[in-house]
């Protein structure tokens, strides 16, 4: 029996508030997250994703607390990020109720944080989340939510993320991401033959083909998205039947 694929929604938070942009700029709101991750529960999303697009600069104690009231309305598991550059900021957020956290600026500037919360907490409670764009022919990493270039190639990064203790990669191609013309699929593949470990693909899904694409067509493991699940356009019980019917290992 193959593994099954996930579906998983991300709620992007700021001040509070679910928002979603595209192409990482043109924010709007989304709704209220705790309300929007006991929906998703309920409607039998397989894992969610919060990610506190502003907490690095803007410190992080308010997101504890909402992590809190999250934990209390979902049953599945749930990985956080944003701001999180330390053990101890791992540390809060893991005994506020998320089950795992995700790194992406904070590993770039200092990657040894990888191998620190993979030995504090374990390999499979660390996600590296990579942010790339396709620049003059190189895959570039991209940091502070995209809106920083970096000199690192995408795949040599989640190569040493993965050798560093990273249990999984959330891979987010800036090209697709919002545009809703489907997954960046060449990306996506590299990165899944590339490393030994769990590819979340994310950014471009508009259609429930598009997840039925990445899929069939990439080896990644689970696929998220935003705007589609919470503004209602493709509901997750019908995409999972939708993926079941067309021979997709799917957890209805």
């Amino acid at each position: 029996m193959p593994l099954t694929k996930r579906i998983i929604p991300c709620l992007d938070i700021k001040d509070g508030r679910t928002v979603k942009g595209v192409n990482f700029v043109n924010i709007r709101d989304a709704g209220d997250p705790v309300e929007l991750a006991a929906q998703y529960a309920q409607q039998g999303a397989d894992e969610l994703v919060f990610l506190d697009i502003t907490a690095t600069t803007e410190g992080r104690k308010t997101f504890a607390e909402l992590v809190l009231q999250i934990a209390r309305h979902i049953n599945i598991p749930f990985t956080v990020g944003g701001g999180i550059s330390s053990v101890a900021d791992a540390s809060v957020l893991l005994n506020a109720g998320a089950d795992k956290v995700s790194i992406n600026s904070s590993a770039v500037r200092g990657p040894d944080l990888i191998n620190e919360l993979a030995t504090a907490f374990g390999d499979q409670f660390v996600v590296v989340a990579i942010d790339t764009r396709h620049i003059e022919g190189q895959d570039i990493v991209h940091t502070h939510g995209g809106r920083t270039p970096t000199t690192l190639d995408t795949v040599a990064w989640a190569k040493e993320a993965w050798r560093r203790g990273a249990g999984e990669i959330l891979l987010t191609s800036m090209d697709t991401d919002g545009v809703k013309q489907g997954f960046d699929l060449r990306i996506t593949q590299m990165i899944c033959e590339a490393v030994q470990i769990p590819v979340i693909a994310s950014g471009g899904a508009g259609s429930m083909a598009h997840f039925e694409t990445v899929f069939q067509q990439t080896q990644c493991d689970a696929a998220l998205a935003a705007s589609i699940f919470h503004f209602g356009e493709i509901p997750v019980p019908q995409l999972k039947q939708y993926l079941s019917a067309r021979n997709i290992p799917i957890r209805l």
